[in-house]
């Protein structure tokens, strides 16, 4: 009875250990809801294969804050998220393309290497509030138009991906 006792309380730490673990590859166990799935050419996964973020790992990696005004929102707005860049980093990215989907299956390619130049994030604030669906969240890639008149195109227009939640890195 009591080496039964025993085994169930070892199974159970292990089992509490795992869940707050992180994976073989270094990357954290999400914790809080999952608003980012990373799939395809990366070298850090921590979920079956892919790289699942909750909003918390993403600001662990350090954010970005700018105002700009967009073709999509009334006014200045201002944004904070963690350069694109910075995430793909996180999980070792290694393709030629990535392909931003939003939760409608809305897509856009992207070049990775420009995807890793400085200029986009992934907003999880606009004025520094939590982006719900109706206001284009949970993430939104989003430039800062207004420094920079290079991304005043059509071409980064249609990479502004709002309602993001899957990045595939393709080789």
């Amino acid at each position: 009875m009591k080496h039964r006792l025993l085994t169930r309380l070892f199974a159970f730490v292990l089992a509490a250990l795992a869940s707050t673990a992180v994976s073989a590859d270094g990357l954290p166990v999400p914790t809080g809801p999952v608003v980012l799935t990373i799939a395809g050419a990366i070298s850090e996964t921590n979920v079956d294969g892919t790289a699942q973020f909750d909003v918390q790992m993403l600001q662990d990696l350090g954010v970005v804050e700018f105002a700009t005004a967009t073709n999509w929102t009334e006014g200045v707005i201002t944004f904070t998220g963690p350069a694109l860049g910075a995430v793909l980093d996180r999980v070792g990215a290694d393709g030629t393309t990535l392909r931003a989907m939003a939760i409608n299956d809305y897509f856009a390619d992207m070049p990775l290497d420009e995807a890793r130049q400085e200029g986009p994030i992934l907003a999880f604030w606009m004025n520094g509030e939590e982006m719900s669906l109706r206001d284009k969240g949970p993430l939104w890639i989003i430039y800062p138009f207004d420094d920079n008149a290079d991304f005043r195109n059509e071409e980064i227009f249609r990479r502004s991906v709002w309602q993001l939640d899957r990045l595939d890195v393709m080789e």
